[in-house]
């Protein structure tokens, strides 16, 4: 490599790493100073490190309305963790079906589901078709609602990444006398781990920071998430930015620390699939 090349691809590193501290982490390091800030000094917007720090700050929004926010860390837990478990056992299975069979119900069936990727959600509808069968504002309901908005984008995850899946391994299993199911659980499911990985940390982000759905179909305080908590301490604190950043940054670093730790499973779960598939 000539010492010309090198040259431009260190400089391009330099403002790649550049863009990425003015992108994400000045506005995060903003926040966090801010969020240790007493209410006066915070309130000046200022990236000047605090006079002195103010731990309480993060004790205060924990007990704020009776410990809403950890309540709605359990709530978002649960939601992401149903919704995850069902999308994976579910589009794994349907993307294997849909990537194996050509035939024309498979195919409409596919492409209804590839749909949901270009069609909004019907809020009005949905509510009312939720209020019909009783379960709207409850915890089924809106995993229900998760699960739907993720199904075409996982589904076409799984689909791209079982064509890499060799057909002669099940093949094999036929002929020991494996069932249908006993095929795709024992031989083909183990294989889909790198997916799986992708799917699991895109959508549990997906999820766990979803604000839309919640506040129109999980609505009510017993029923806050944490994007319905940094939405509702807008107003509760709109005077008092060191409350409200130190909000921000709790519901912030849990996703963050599990998206830093996968980063790399994310990226070779998706790129796998698109080369093999």
């Amino acid at each position: 490599m000539s010492k010309k090349k090198k040259r431009q691809i260190l400089i391009g590193d330099i403002v790649g790493c550049t863009l990425a501290v003015i992108i994400f982490i000045f506005p995060f390091y903003f926040m966090f100073i801010n969020s240790l800030k007493d209410r006066r000094e915070a309130n000046k917007l200022s990236i000047a490190f605090p006079t002195s720090i103010h731990w309480e700050n993060y004790l205060d929004v924990l007990k704020n309305n009776n410990y809403q926010v950890l309540i709605a860390f359990k709530n978002s837990f649960l939601i992401m963790l149903f919704a995850v478990a069902v999308l994976i056992i579910v589009c794994s299975m349907a993307g294997y079906v849909v990537q194996r069979r050509n035939d024309k119900v498979v195919t409409i069936v596919s492409t209804l589901i590839m749909l949901g990727l270009m069609l909004p959600p019907a809020i009005l509808p949905t509510i009312k078709l939720l209020q019909q069968l009783h379960i709207y504002k409850t915890m089924f309901g809106i995993v229900m609602i998760e699960i739907a908005l993720q199904t075409p984008f996982t589904l076409m995850l799984y689909r791209g990444f079982v064509a890499s899946v060799p057909k002669e391994l099940e093949e094999a299993g036929y002929i020991d006398g494996c069932t249908n199911f006993q095929v795709f659980f024992k031989i083909v499911f183990p294989l889909l781990k790198p997916v799986s990985a992708t799917v699991i940390i895109l959508d549990a982000v997906t999820i766990f920071n979803d604000f839309q759905n919640p506040l129109y179909f999980f609505n009510g305080s017993k029923n806050a998430t944490v994007q319905l908590t940094l939405y509702n301490f807008m107003g509760q604190f709109a005077s008092e930015y060191n409350l409200l950043f130190a909000d921000v940054i709790i519901i912030t670093i849990p996703m963050l620390i599990i998206f830093l730790i996968f980063n790399r499973k994310i990226v070779d779960g998706m790129v796998a699939g698109a080369v093999k598939g």
